[in-house]
């Protein structure tokens, strides 16, 4: 029973820091809570902060809106332009879908986008190809090399024309 007493008063004894330290920190947590501070919102005072305010609300209604406007417009082309730079050839149904996902908000992006990354298998059992041959000659330069095949060209088409007529 002693043992018991003794056990029971070293267990108090041990617990009496940790009863101690909770107090503490309630008052003192109810202290700093208590204490009277001052909130500053911004750096700046006056009219310098009128006119950080100012040029903010500029840029939130005039920039953001124009630049939110062209990212969506460049993002709706995309598909366009893959399937251009790939010669698919539907590449102008492609830009129609384009232009229609536009004004139906973005809703027909994803079937364009899909179907500019198509390989268009049809295309090639009807033509023979599955590349659109009118978009090769978009936005290629001139050579001397072509200019000469050209040149050859007309040549044998003379040559052939004299041959017909002697014949």
């Amino acid at each position: 029973m002693k043992r018991e007493a003794k056990n029971v008063r070293i267990q108090a004894i041990a617990m009496a820091p940790r009863v101690y330290c909770g107090w503490v920190a309630a008052l003192s947590a109810f202290a700093v809570m208590a204490l009277p501070t001052q909130a500053h919102a911004s750096l700046f005072h006056g009219e310098t902060l009128d006119s950080i305010a100012n040029g903010i609300s500029w840029v939130v209604l005039i920039v953001a809106p124009i630049i939110g406007i062209a990212a969506f417009w460049l993002v709706h082309i995309l598909p366009e332009k893959i399937a251009h730079k790939r010669k698919h050839p539907q590449t102008k149904a492609i830009q129609c879908l384009c232009l229609l996902s536009l004004c139906f908000g973005g809703l027909l992006w994803p079937i364009a986008w899909l179907w500019a990354y198509t390989k268009p298998v049809l295309h090639k059992m009807a033509y023979g190809t599955d590349v659109d041959e009118s978009l090769s000659h978009v936005g290629h330069e001139v050579t001397e090399e072509d200019k000469e095949i050209e040149k050859l060209r007309t040549r044998i088409a003379e040559l052939e024309a004299k041959r017909s007529g002697v014949s």
